[in-house]
């Protein structure tokens, strides 16, 4: 039987999804991009910007600026590049998602758990923990290196136009594939990878690593993925290096590597991490990195020359909120980190309010004190 591609999609780009698709980039915020166009001043011509870019995706005369690239801190010392777009770009790669992402929907593996409707990081652990108690002890805890920077154009070009035959929706994908970053003026172009930080990137992530969720359904393993993070599980260790090897056949094939350094196969005994947990035979916790990120953000917020307002009171309770929503959960076991930190976090607090660290000012200002300011912890927050 012939495939059925989707022949008619630029048909579908009307003003209600340009709108539609700025609400969305408008609520995502983000700063401006190489134009130095902010989304506020995007807003104050708002139609006439709108109907303008509708034009330009309708016609096929759109073209991207390039990506503004900034690096951001990833713990240890290290950074992680990201690609700012414009930000009619960003409108432009929204309208693109929100018309790829339903056909793509329908082929996509059901454990596969990335930026994807209603699936999120604590779906993709919960299953984890469902095989751990069906008996699967093993895992193939995988890292694609430089997964976003080294996806080859045409792996991602493929997949798509596997669905896809409307010849301007895939020009336009293109376009964005190949506009080039901006870095201290210089214009680097893009000849591989979808730089992290675009509005589609995770979507183009997941139809390039779709095959190799087939391919490991296929020959019987048992994984969970969330784009490029992903563990494969089993019952052996001689499963575990079985699926090892597939995994690098496959990956190989598309251009990609496992990073060797990171790539591993343990046991749920011996504990493995995983987006930001700890997971092992016993317990879900944070995982170090995870608690050496919350201790820098907090280290930020309490510089101990600066005043203990309520300003201070407000980023605290924000972070110690997320924190929390995150890693506090029914199927985590945080308690005893979470008093942990809860005490270092008002050792902190003390040493803002009283310019110095001493253990008498314990009584000075106590928990029942900073609780009045308005401070809330780690431990409040844990489910009943």
């Amino acid at each position: 039987m012939k495939k059925i591609k989707a022949h008619s999609l630029t048909g579908r780009i009307t003003f209600d999804l340009m709108y539609h698709a700025f609400r969305a980039v408008k609520r995502n915020r983000g700063a401006a991009g190489v134009d130095k166009v902010s989304i506020a001043m995007f807003e104050r011509q708002l139609e006439q910007n709108l109907l303008a870019l509708m034009r330009q995706l309708k016609d096929g005369s759109f073209h991207p600026q390039p990506l503004r690239r900034v690096h951001i801190p990833k713990g240890g010392g290290k950074t992680r590049p990201l690609g700012i777009p414009a930000v009619r770009d960003r409108v432009a790669q929204e309208v693109l998602r929100c018309l790829l992402s339903p056909l793509f929907e329908r082929i996509f593996h059901p454990d596969s758990y990335g930026f994807r409707p209603r699936r999120g990081c604590h779906d993709a652990v919960e299953r984890v923990l469902q095989l751990r108690g069906q008996g699967y002890t093993h895992v193939l805890d995988a890292d694609i290196q430089g997964f976003f920077d080294n996806i080859p154009h045409p792996v991602i070009m493929q997949g798509l136009a596997a669905e896809v035959a409307d010849g301007n929706i895939l020009r336009l994908v293109e376009r964005f594939l190949r506009s080039g970053v901006m870095e201290d003026g210089v214009l680097h172009p893009t000849r591989m990878g979808t730089p992290q930080g675009g509005v589609i990137s995770p979507l183009l992530a997941n139809i390039a690593l779709n095959s190799l969720d087939w391919r490991l359904h296929e020959a019987g393993f048992r994984f969970v993925r969330y784009a490029d993070d992903f563990v494969v599980l089993s019952r052996s260790e001689a499963e575990a290096r079985e699926a090892h090897a597939l995994v690098e056949q496959h990956l190989s094939g598309i251009g990609l590597v496992l990073s060797a350094e990171k790539t591993k196969i343990t046991r749920f005994a011996e504990s493995f991490q995983f987006l930001g947990f700890r997971v092992s035979s016993r317990s879900v916790v944070m995982r170090a990195k995870s608690v050496e990120k919350f201790k820098t953000r907090i280290q930020e917020l309490t510089v101990r020359h600066h005043n203990l307002d309520a300003r201070v009171v407000e980023q605290v309770n924000q972070t110690v909120r997320g924190v929390a929503n995150y890693f506090a959960t029914t199927w985590t076991q945080v308690r005893k980190q979470f008093r942990q930190l809860d005490g270092w976090l008002r050792v902190r607090l003390r040493a803002m309010k009283f310019k110095r660290k001493y253990a008498t000012d314990n009584w000075r200002l106590q928990n029942k004190h900073l609780r009045r300011r308005g401070f809330v912890f780690l431990s409040d927050l844990i489910p009943a």
